[in-house]
């Protein structure tokens, strides 16, 4: 198949800025790649690889896809990805009008109208960088996460210029893989293992088809699977506007919370006025958290 060039609207404002900030940190070599004005990535869809590119446009109020796909058929599902990925079809109006009414957050939505929530292109690989992420610093979790994609994805061909040269890891292929010496404590690469298992074999179904609150539930019976990586998962997997990982250390300590910080409890009390939209409060809070 050619590739296609799709144009991706969307509702200013919109900050590409925010996006390049976000997967400057969490790029995976080889399976992602950034420039100063792209990101572009492999993938699969029902089994069949491809690439694409997205781009912003400037004084236009949308991005550029270009991609390369095996079946015609997969273009609608992948345009649908993108746009959830980029959050492109996010309410900027009515999530600033119900946050500002917050007297620490109105700020924070001042200086930075718009943000939105940056989503993983696909669920399972979304929850295995949250489940390698336990504990460890963003840096170190790209760094075993950068060696699982090595050591089990599959190779993939793409444009040189592109820099991609893998997918990420199928489910079966991480449950059934030797993870030996691969960076993480051994209950944590059980756990990893564990929950692929579960995915491969279709016992758990990763969706919100039931609530969030379901998947949520279901992923902490999980060994080594605790409420901040379920509400992380259901927010950075999904997009869920309203997931709200109380107890993460960026969202504790905010600078709007003053020197001292916040408690999850009381954080997670103050958070009940944010409902419908706390998910987006989060965006600003970790915003604040880094400095933006």
């Amino acid at each position: 198949m050619n590739i296609i060039t799709l144009l991706l609207p969307y509702q200013p404002p919109w900050e590409w800025q925010q996006f390049h900030s976000h997967f400057a940190l969490r790029a995976i070599p080889g399976l992602e790649s950034l420039s100063a004005d792209s990101y572009s990535r492999g993938f699969s869809i029902d089994g069949t690889p491809g690439w694409f590119r997205v781009a912003p446009l400037p004084g236009q109020n949308a991005l550029e896809l270009r991609c390369r796909l095996a079946s015609p058929a997969h273009l609608n599902q992948l345009e649908q990805r993108v746009r959830r990925m980029f959050d492109l079809d996010s309410e900027p109006e009515a999530i600033a009008l119900h946050l500002s009414a917050d007297e620490l957050l109105a700020p924070l939505l001042r200086r930075n109208p718009g943000l939105r929530l940056p989503v993983a292109f696909d669920p399972f690989e979304q929850a295995v960088r949250a489940i390698v992420g336990q504990q460890v610093t963003v840096k170190a979790a790209v760094t075993i996460v950068g060696r699982l994609v090595q050591r089990v994805g599959a190779r993939i061909e793409t444009p040189e210029t592109l820099g991609i040269s893998h997918l990420f890891p199928s489910p079966q292929a991480l449950a059934e893989a030797d993870l030996s010496g691969i960076g993480m404590p051994g209950k944590r690469v059980q756990c990893l293992q564990h929950f692929a298992a579960r995915i491969a074999d279709g016992s758990l179904k990763l969706h919100l088809a039931d609530s969030s609150t379901t998947l949520i539930e279901q992923l902490c019976a999980l060994p080594g699977i605790g409420p901040w990586t379920a509400e992380y998962i259901a927010l950075r997997a999904f997009g869920e506007a309203d997931a709200f990982p109380a107890s993460d250390l960026g969202l504790l300590k905010a600078p709007v919370w003053g020197a001292e910080g916040i408690d999850a409890r009381s954080l997670k009390a103050r958070a009940e006025a944010w409902r419908p939209w706390r998910a987006y409060a989060a965006a600003y809070l970790w915003h604040n958290y880094s400095g933006g």
